[in-house]
């Protein structure tokens, strides 16, 4: 465990991804938002989250582990109004500057400081895959507090069944771990955070990607169950 800036308590691994984003993210902002312009399945998904969303009423969108705010800047030309939160100060540094008009925080998904159901949309794009397994019970159940009846929800991942443990990314040293899941267990997990998923997208590993990669659809239902 190590001790925040407020002087609370939190787990080591939210330091570690701190930091390390930290570190890369001049390098990550170089690199990110290219890959993401050639994503065409993935801003895909994209769309028709957006549509959904548009679909249930005015209300706001947040892309939680915003990196840079690219993807919340994508959302907004779509349409919705996104705002963008991530735990590494520089990532949100980099986001204000980038696109000043819109709206970008510090903050942990792991710990929501959301109104409960206020929320049309949430998005995290790529963002799961540094939390432990054992966290996303508590994480999805944040989601699924802060969206309102019939929002939707789209998760971004790497597939797989093991835990990485990179030491470079981007060209600098990290000290995240990199927890790679299946579908089905991100699947499983949504369902038992109340939410329903209603679509799933899987790409295999073509055209520079190394491992198959996955997004999940959902959304928590239109009226309380």
């Amino acid at each position: 465990m190590s001790a925040t800036v407020t002087g609370m308590v939190e787990p080591a691994y939210l330091s570690a991804i701190r930091e390390s984003y930290d570190r890369v993210a001049d390098a990550y902002v170089g690199i990110a938002p290219a890959r993401f312009a050639t994503d065409a399945l993935g801003r895909g998904m994209l769309a028709a989250f957006a549509e959904l969303v548009r679909a249930n009423g005015p209300l706001p969108v947040a892309d939680l582990g915003c990196g840079p705010g690219h993807v919340t800047a994508h959302l907004d030309s779509l349409g919705v109004p996104a705002f963008g939160m991530d735990l590494s100060p520089r990532m949100v540094e980099i986001a204000r500057e980038t696109y000043p008009a819109l709206r970008f925080e510090v903050g942990s998904m792991t710990a929501l400081d959301l109104p409960e159901g206020q929320l049309g949309g949430i998005v995290a794009w790529w963002s799961i895959h540094h939390l432990p397994r054992a966290a996303l019970p508590t994480v999805f159940a944040g989601f699924h507090r802060a969206l309102a009846h019939g929002g939707s929800l789209l998760v971004g991942f790497h597939v797989g069944d093991e835990e990485l443990r990179p030491e470079q990314a981007y060209g600098h040293p990290v000290s995240y771990r990199t927890q790679l899941l299946s579908p089905d267990t991100v699947a499983d997990l949504l369902h038992d955070a109340g939410l329903v998923v209603t679509a799933s997208l899987v790409q295999e590993p073509v055209e520079g990607l190394t491992r198959p990669q996955a997004c999940l659809l959902a959304r928590r239902p239109a009226h309380p169950t």
